[in-house]
C-alpha cells in the first residue's frame, strides 16, 4: 500500500486508533471531575444556576463515556491481533496493569454511573452527589493505571528476562516509574485544559449566537465563568508541569529530547569551552543530512532551558547510532504545536482576567470569537503531546529493551491494508455520527430543569408501574 510496509501499516493503524480513543477519555475525565463541583456547588448554595448546568453537561458525558468505551475496547484487541510479540514478551507486565485498571476504575464507573444519570430524583442528595463523586475518581484511577502502563513502557524497571519473556519483580517499581509521576500529573492536568477550553468555547458559542437571550441566561453565564478560572489558574500550572516532564526525560530518554529540540551536536569555542546549547525555535531537522535545515535559534536559550545553565549541553542527535534515532521532524513540530497551544492557552487566560476585571468578559465579541476559535486547542494539544511522546520513543515499543520492528504480528502488507482503511471507514461513520449529536446536544444549551418534588406514589408521576408516568401531565396534553 504506497509502498508502505507492514509494520509502517501496523504502526499507522495503532495510532489512528489511539487517536481517535483519547478524545473522549479526555473529556470524560475531565467533565466527570466539572460535575462533582456543579453538584456540590449546587448543594451548597441551591442555586438553580448549578442544578441546570449539572443536566446539561451530564447527557454530554454519558454520550461521550460511551464513545470513549467503544473505541477503548478495539485498543485492548489490537495488542493481541497486530503486535502479538509484544504480548507474548511483555504481557505478564502489562497484561495485569490493564486488568487492574478493570478491577479499579471501570467496575468503580460502571457501579455508579447507573445513579449518576438515572437517579437525581430516586436516590438521597448524599448519595447521588457519592454517585458523581465516583464516577469522576474512576476515571482518574483509569488514567493512573494507563498512563503507569505507557510510563513503564517508556522508563522499565522492575523486571527481569526470563527464557525470553519478561517477569516482574517489583510492582511498585513497576507502577511507580521514573517518568510517571510526570506523565501522570501532565495528562491529568491537560484533561482539564481540554474540557475547561471545551466549556468555554460552548458558551462563547451561544453568547455570540443569540447575545440577547443568552445574556440572560445565567448557567450560559456561569459556566463561561468557570472555564476561564480553570484555564486562567491551570495552564500555567502545566507549563511547570512541562519543565519538570522535560528534565526527566533528559535524564531517561535523551535521544527523544535531542529528537524534539533538532539538536545534533554541541559546539565548542576554538578555546575548546562550550558555546551553550540554543534554542531552536522554528526549522526542519533532515534525518538524511544530520542537521537542522532552515533554523531560527536563540544562543544559549536552549541550555538555560533544558539545565539551567549558561553553558548547559544536552547529547546530540549524532551520539547515537542512526538505528537508535526517532523520527526528529516528526517529533520537532509536534512538541511545538504543543508548547504553541499552550502558550497561547496562558495568553487566552490573561486576556479573560483583563475582560474579567474590566466588566466586559461576557460581552466582548473579539474575545467570544477567539474562545470559539480554542474549543478544540486542548485536544489538539494532546494529540500532539502523545505523537511527541510516543513517536519519540521509537524505535522502541520498550525503551531500550524491545524494538517495534520485534514487537508487531506476521501480517503482510494486504491484510493490514484492508483492515486500516476498515478502520478509518467504521471510525468516520460510527464516531463521526456521535461527534455531530454531541454537537446537537451542545447547541440546545443548558435549560431551565424543574426539581421534582414527588413521592411517585398512586397518582404521581414517574409511578414505576405506569409506562406513561415517566411523563409529565403538560407533555402527555400535547401530545
Amino acid at each position: 500500500m504506497l509502498g508502505f510496509s507492514a509494520l509502517d501499516l501496523a504502526r499507522f493503524q495503532f495510532g489512528f486508533t489511539i487517536s481517535f480513543h483519547i478524545i473522549f477519555p479526555a473529556i470524560t475525565i475531565g467533565l466527570a471531575s466539572y460535575l462533582t463541583v456543579l453538584e456540590v456547588c449546587w448543594l451548597r448554595t441551591r442555586k438553580e444556576v448549578y442544578r441546570d448546568l449539572y443536566h446539561f453537561w451530564s447527557k454530554i458525558f454519558a454520550v461521550n463515556f460511551g464513545m470513549g468505551v467503544v473505541s477503548g475496547l478495539v485498543m485492548a484487541y489490537q495488542f493481541g491481533t497486530n503486535w502479538s510479540f509484544f504480548s507474548q514478551f511483555a504481557g505478564s507486565i502489562t497484561g495485569p496493569l490493564l486488568a487492574y485498571e478493570v478491577l479499579t476504575a471501570f467496575f468503580l464507573e460502571a457501579g455508579f454511573l447507573g445513579v449518576m444519570l438515572f437517579g437525581w430524583n430516586k436516590v438521597g442528595p448524599t448519595l447521588h452527589l457519592l454517585s458523581t463523586a465516583m464516577v469522576a475518581l474512576g476515571t482518574l484511577i483509569s488514567t493512573t493505571w494507563i498512563i503507569a502502563s505507557n510510563s513503564w513502557m517508556q522508563t522499565p524497571q522492575g523486571y527481569a528476562i526470563v527464557d525470553g519473556q519478561m517477569v516482574p519483580l517489583d510492582w511498585l517499581q513497576i507502577i511507580f516509574n521514573p517518568s510517571f509521576p510526570y506523565r501522570l500529573l501532565h495528562m491529568t492536568v491537560a484533561t482539564f485544559l481540554a474540557t475547561a477550553l471545551f466549556v468555554v468555547a460552548s458558551a462563547a458559542w451561544h453568547l455570540l449566537r443569540k447575545p440577547g437571550d443568552a445574556a440572560s441566561n445565567a448557567a450560559v453565564r456561569k459556566m463561561l465563568s468557570m472555564g476561564l478560572w480553570m484555564v486562567l489558574i491551570v495552564a500555567p500550572i502545566q507549563a511547570v508541569i512541562g519543565d519538570f516532564h522535560g528534565l526527566n526525560t533528559l535524564k531517561h530518554q535523551p535521544a527523544k529530547l535531542a529528537a524534539i529540540e533538532g539538536h545534533w551536536e554541541n559546539e565548542l569555542t576554538p578555546e575548546g569551552a562550550s558555546k551553550g546549547m540554543p534554542l531552536v525555535l522554528f526549522g526542519w531537522p533532515d534525518m538524511e543530512r544530520e542537521e537542522t535545515r532552515f533554523k531560527i535559534e536563540v544562543p544559549r536559550l536552549g541550555g538555560l532551558l533544558l539545565k539551567h545553565e549558561w553553558d548547559g549541553n544536552i547529547p546530540g542527535l549524532k551520539e547515537f547510532p542512526r538505528a537508535d534515532r526517532p523520527n526528529a521532524a516528526i517529533v520537532f513540530w509536534s512538541f511545538r504545536i504543543m508548547v504553541g497551544i499552550g502558550m497561547l492557552m496562558i495568553a487566552f487566560g490573561l486576556w479573560s482576567a483583563w475582560l474579567r476585571w474590566r466588566g466586559t468578559l461576557m460581552t466582548s465579541r473579539p474575545f467570544l470569537y477567539c474562545a470559539l476559535a480554542m474549543g478544540p486547542s486542548g485536544l489538539v494539544a494532546i494529540l500532539a503531546g502523545w505523537f511527541t511522546t510516543e513517536i519519540g520513543r521509537q524505535p522502541w515499543t520498550i525503551y531500550g529493551i524491545l524494538r517495534t520492528a520485534d514487537a508487531v504480528s506476521n501480517h503482510g502488507v494486504l491484510q493490514l491494508s484492508i483492515t486500516l482503511i476498515l478502520f478509518v471507514l467504521v471510525y468516520f461513520a460510527v464516531f463521526g455520527t456521535g461527534i455531530a449529536y454531541l454537537m446537537r446536544l451542545i447547541r440546545i444549551g443548558p435549560t431551565h430543569h424543574e426539581q421534582y418534588t414527588g413521592h411517585g406514589g398512586p397518582g404521581q408521576e414517574r409511578q414505576p408501574m405506569r409506562p406513561m408516568s415517566a411523563a409529565s401531565e403538560q407533555d402527555k396534553t400535547e401530545n
